[in-house]
């Protein structure tokens, strides 16, 4: 492990959107600790450049050549050196290329997958913000991460809340079964603040808004996030990256809806004993333990007050409610290309909703027709998960259009 008096140099993936600029608010309290040197962005040309003249990358990446020549521009007239790439093969050097240590991998969705995949197999230290990465290929990114010696540290609130509240030798590269089974863990609780209709009668569901959808009670998060919350499909995703990240078996994890959004999650030991950590909805908290780790660091989130908590409460989700969230426990049961399939009938189904192409209740629909339509299979290689990703992305689209 690098030394940690070390500065530590840091490749955001998406760092334009709320993990990325949470994570740079970090590494701007802690200049003598970190320094940026790749920054990538998939549209957001204007932000990416103003963070690339504060911090200064040797890499900067955008989806588009357009984009890319004209940041590239931007920057030369700016004095700057920064190389601009763009695309796939963009996000993959900045992460390959510009000699970083440490990958913090917050694109959201499945374009995610290909440069945080590469992180590890590179043996980096992977701050792991995209769920997908483990939905997409548990097996295939897990075996890599070992094989390279990478260090894999959640920075989704829950699945580090499990993380701090776990014993070291839980998630040692050496840690056996017999060595799990003598740790004495019982269940992993996750906490889902049930967003915005946890309390909205189902029938008044059905003309539900994308900004409606989008406003989270707790957290401010990205819109496709945001939608993910809202229907609690976030929380099966969650399951299932819990289910790879701690290599415990889908019956011992849990789901309960906490709608204070102050413990952040929980593990139950065999002596009776459970471990939760408490703290702000502030993502800069996850963030900077996982930057900083072994070590804690100033992220200037304000203290919790439990004085003033009126109280903190906790229910199992209603599926009926939350039919995504049931999806993503079947999926996750079944196995293969099941949990690929999901992710992507549902980034297909969301962007549809934002669009104003899709009712809110159809989303679910959506993707269980696609589940249904695609026999799971074992991904025995990434180009088996790619290609089922792929026929997942056109059966949902043709389901969104079919009505």
């Amino acid at each position: 492990m690098t030394n940690s008096l070390q500065k530590r140099r840091l490749c955001i993936l998406g760092s334009t959107g709320s993990i990325g600029m949470n994570t740079l608010d970090v590494v701007r309290v802690h200049p003598e600790q970190f320094k940026v040197v790749a920054l990538t962005a998939g549209k957001q040309t204007d932000r990416l450049a103003e963070q690339c003249i504060e911090f200064k990358p040797a890499i900067a990446v955008l989806h588009s050549v357009d984009d890319a020549k004209a940041l590239s521009a931007l920057l030369e007239g700016k004095g700057l050196s920064t190389k601009v790439l763009y695309g796939q093969e963009g996000l993959i050097a900045s992460v390959s290329d510009s000699d970083c240590d440490t990958v913090m991998a917050a694109i959201v969705g499945a374009a995610g997958l290909l440069p945080t995949l590469q992180a590890a197999q590179l043996g980096k230290r992977v701050l792991l913000a995209n769920k997908e990465a483990l939905v997409m290929s548990g097996d295939i990114f897990m075996n890599a991460a070992r094989e390279a010696g990478a260090e894999l540290l959640p920075i989704d609130s829950e699945h580090n809340a499990i993380f701090q509240c776990l014993p070291p030798q839980f998630m040692s590269a050496n840690s056996t079964p017999k060595v799990k089974e003598l740790l004495g863990v019982e269940e992993i609780w996750l906490t889902a603040s049930g967003g915005p209709f946890r309390n909205t009668p189902i029938d008044n569901l059905v003309n539900i808004t994308p900004d409606e959808a989008c406003a989270h009670p707790n957290w401010v998060m990205g819109r496709k996030i945001s939608v993910d919350s809202a229907t609690m499909m976030n929380k099966g995703l969650e399951v299932i990256e819990a289910h790879w990240l701690f290599d415990i078996p889908l019956e011992k994890i849990k789901v309960l809806i906490h709608p204070e959004s102050v413990v952040h999650s929980m593990v139950r030991y065999r002596d009776g004993s459970v471990m939760a950590q408490l703290g702000q909805p502030d993502m800069r908290t996850p963030i900077a333990y996982g930057l900083a780790w072994p070590h804690r660091i100033d992220a200037r989130v304000a203290p919790l007050n439990l004085t003033q908590l009126s109280g903190l409460h906790f229910m199992e989700p209603d599926l009926k409610r939350f039919p995504c969230l049931a999806l993503a426990f079947a999926a996750a049961k079944q196995g293969g290309t099941s949990p690929t399939v999901l992710n992507a009938a549902n980034e297909i189904a969301v962007a549809a909703f934002l669009e104003g192409k899709l009712p809110y209740l159809k989303i679910a629909h959506v993707v269980e027709k696609t589940l249904n339509q695609l026999t799971s299979q074992k991904a025995r290689s990434l180009d088996d998960v790619l290609e089922f990703d792929r026929k997942a992305r056109e059966v949902a689209a043709q389901h969104i259009r079919q009505g």
